[in-house]
């Protein structure tokens, strides 16, 4: 049995449920205007920009070199304030996106001319980083060196989303600047290829094959983003003025974007794996590596050969707290088969001192500096204090000790109309602390005046102070 609504009612549901349908559809059209970036886009103004910028020759040519010896000298002082100057004048980025313009538009000339540019770009920033790096004193491997030595998903991701933000700023109507400024700080093109330069100029390859590798996984991410807007905006494709030519042209394309994006993807992949690794084991080194007594110094993490070096020194740590340890490891998804080795003080001294790096050896000694620094500073106000105390004991065994009928017949002959006198310790008190205070007691002849009784215990108290080698007294008259 089926009840019937009222059809007033039918009427309201309708009603309600286009409502629900014309507020769904006008939400769409907001968000969809609100992110759509194909109306504003301007492709042959961004196609004419980015060719333009591909060249380096002449004056683009010596801004390079000048911005690469500034970011050089930032990177050797440790100064990121001129680094990121340098990075906004540097012409870096032309080439890049000439490389991921091209291949989303199948121009084959314009790929040529950008990776001839961008060869000579690298050759001509890594030549003019060793130079200076060869020339200048100051050859320390410093954190803004080191920092550009080894690429992690972070910087993935910042060379991916800037290249998608500075290819959507390009191809807007107008000039965005601020954005364009803005990348060139963030994907950081030129630190790299200075590190390369210092590598060269030291002699330390695997800081030139880091930096090297950093600078390429910028790049590649860069011309990567720069082809997915191409692709998404819909900018027109080259011509060609028969079909031979074009499907040539194709297949070259296809092959050098397929070079650009397979290994993309690998790299990308293996960044990440390394990269939640290297966060399992901090996390691991500084929860688990704890042993009463001893202290971590510090630590490698091999990623590829899945191994955890850590040097302690203090309480030797037992074998069993290491094996322990080890097997902690197993228990961790992300750390399993990773081998754990401790170096601490039961080592040979030989082989542990090899094991440190010059790095370390110099830190070590400023926590040893720092800490005997403490240690005789302590002991010197100890010292302080037990000087004091003794000279503080020294006047008070003085002054518990005076000779005082010598002192009287002595004081007799020098001050006229001296009947008396009388020395004790009084112990006083302001309510905070309690102190002990020399006092002598005059008695002085009835006939002498007032005056003259003050004149004369003012003398015998510099007189009585100066015998008894007092830092202070005070004299009474009866």
């Amino acid at each position: 049995m089926s009840v019937e609504l009222p059809k007033s009612e039918v009427d309201k549901d309708q009603e309600l449920q286009k409502d629900i349908k014309s507020i769904w559809q006008q939400f769409k059209e907001f968000v969809l205007g609100l992110l759509d970036i194909r109306q504003d886009t301007d492709h042959k103004a961004t196609i004419e920009g980015i060719k333009n910028d591909i060249p380096f020759k002449g004056h683009t040519a010596w801004i390079l070199i000048f911005s690469i010896f500034i970011a050089s000298i930032g990177l050797n002082t440790n100064s990121t304030a001129v680094v990121i100057g340098a990075m906004l004048i540097s012409p870096l980025m032309g080439p890049i996106l000439g490389i991921g313009l091209s291949v989303g538009i199948n121009d084959i000339d314009t790929l040529r001319r950008s990776l001839v540019n961008f060869a000579v770009m690298v050759f001509l920033s890594i030549l003019t980083a060793f130079i200076y790096f060869k020339l200048t004193p100051l050859q320390i491997a410093n954190s803004e060196i080191l920092g550009r030595t080894e690429p992690t998903f972070l910087d993935v991701l910042i060379a991916l989303f800037g290249g998608l933000a500075l290819v959507v700023a390009k191809s807007k109507r107008g000039t965005m600047a601020g954005v364009i400024f803005g990348v060139a700080i963030a994907t950081a093109l030129m630190p790299p290829l200075c590190t390369a330069g210092f590598g060269l100029a030291t002699g330390n390859i695997s800081y030139f094959l880091g930096a090297l590798y950093l600078f390429g996984i910028n790049t590649v991410f860069i011309a990567l983003s720069t082809f997915v807007i191409v692709k998404y905006l819909r900018f027109p494709m080259a011509r060609y003025a028969n079909a031979s030519r074009r499907k040539k042209v194709n297949r070259i394309v296809i092959a050098v974007a397929l070079t650009f994006i397979i290994p993309s993807v690998f790299t990308f992949l293996r960044i990440m794996d390394h990269t939640f690794y290297k966060n399992e084991a901090e996390a691991f080194l500084s929860e688990v590596i704890i042993y009463p007594g001893a202290e971590q110094i510090k630590h490698n993490i091999n990623v590829e050969d899945k191994e955890l070096e850590v040097y302690m020194i203090g309480n030797t740590v037992p074998e069993t707290t290491v094996a322990e340890w080890q097997k902690k490891t197993s228990e961790i998804k992300r750390l399993a088969g990773t081998k754990l080795r401790i170096r601490q003080g039961q080592d040979k001294t030989d082989e542990l001192t090899s094991s440190l790096s010059n790095k370390v050896k110099e830190g070590v000694l400023q926590d040893l500096y720092a800490q005997n620094s403490k240690v005789l500073s302590d002991k010197d106000a100890k010292i302080k204090l037990l000087e004091n105390e003794i000279e503080h004991l020294t006047k008070k065994s003085k002054a518990n000790n005076v000779p005082l009928l010598a002192l009287a017949n002595e004081a007799k002959i020098n001050y006229e109309g001296l009947k008396g006198l009388s020395f004790a310790q009084v112990i006083r008190t302001d309510l905070k602390k309690i102190d002990t205070l020399p006092v002598a007691t005059v008695i002085w002849d009835s006939k002498l005046k007032n005056k003259v009784i003050d004149q004369q215990s003012d003398k015998l108290r510099k007189w009585l102070q100066f015998k008894l080698e007092l830092d202070t007294l005070v004299v009474k008259s009866e």
